[in-house]
């Protein structure tokens, strides 16, 4: 029991009286919304912990928000209290380094030969800034002298392509020598490993190598090692120059150098529409009649 002092008693008399008398309400106020939607803009711009946020809001003239207010309302949307140490996210990663940073991995497919089917490999090289793709010829004997000439090679394509190289990325396969890594060193070329079990680190060339075989090759029993090759050649050219893509805003990768002028929809008839095969009709490009 809580013993009350008589003056105590009488003030809330006289308050009482006087109708100055307010219940307070229970617990504390929760934050204005709009502090809380800054807290969150700038852990999610910035990366920084609680205690820089709170300074910067400091600095914003925002006096009335505690340090464990700031770290409550990141803990609650999932973002991390402390501030994000090394080089940052992967996202921002991507950012920085996109427009010369490249994937490479492999994929193989059991070919028909004279001798019976056989499992042919192909090695594959993303640009991720443009998501050009560089496919070296298949080989059915994927060595290390053979991976030297594909490093040449590669830089090669992207000098003709005028693509910048500083960063390949590839995994961990046993495929990709020591040779391998050693050739695109001396010229320059910092190779990164993916982490172990981590495949969303190559990504791109991961989702370039899917699409190539659920909309191509898995629809082909491939003869030997000229027809792997031409299917490869086939499907990148509609890759780069005729099929849109989502992740770039349904754009063409190589747009045509004449672009014409697109009439509106109302206007656009099914007769002005042409399509071109490649494959035998299984790749399909659809354009609008020359004028």
């Amino acid at each position: 029991m809580t013993i009350v002092h008589p003056d105590t008693l009488r003030r809330w008399i006289r308050e009482e009286r006087k109708g100055r008398w307010r219940t307070a309400a229970p617990g504390r106020r929760r934050t204005a919304v709009d502090i809380r939607k800054l807290i969150l803009k700038l852990a999610r711009e910035t990366g920084w912990g609680y205690t820089r946020i709170l300074g910067e809001l400091k600095k914003l003239g925002v006096k009335t928000v505690s340090r464990n207010t700031v770290k409550n309302i990141l803990k609650q949307h999932g973002f991390d209290t402390g501030p994000r140490r090394g080089a940052g996210t992967w996202d921002e990663f991507l950012k920085i380094h996109a427009a010369t940073l490249w994937q490479c991995g492999f994929f193989s497919k059991k070919v028909l030969t004279p001798k019976g089917f056989r499992d042919l490999f192909v090695l594959v090289f993303l640009h991720v800034g443009s998501r050009r793709v560089f496919i070296a010829p298949a080989t059915f004997h994927p060595n290390g002298a053979w991976m030297e000439q594909q490093a040449t090679a590669f830089r090669r394509q992207a000098k003709a392509e005028k693509l910048g190289v500083e960063i390949l990325m590839h995994d961990r396969d046993g495929k990709f020598t020591a040779s391998f890594d050693a050739a695109l060193g001396k010229a320059g070329i910092q190779v990164r490993l993916a982490p172990i079990r981590s495949p969303n680190t190559v990504a791109f060339v991961e989702r370039f190598i899917q699409t190539i075989q659920q909309e191509c090759l898995d629809h082909f029993i491939v003869l030997g090692q000229r027809h792997m090759d031409h299917l490869c050649s086939e499907f990148v050219e509609h890759y780069h120059r005729e099929r849109p893509h989502q992740g770039k805003e349904n754009e063409l990768l190589r747009p045509p150098r004449k672009r014409t002028s697109c009439a509106s929809v109302e206007s656009l008839s099914s007769r002005d529409v042409r399509c071109r095969q490649r494959l035998g009709g299984l790749l399909k490009h659809y354009h609008r009649a020359a004028a």
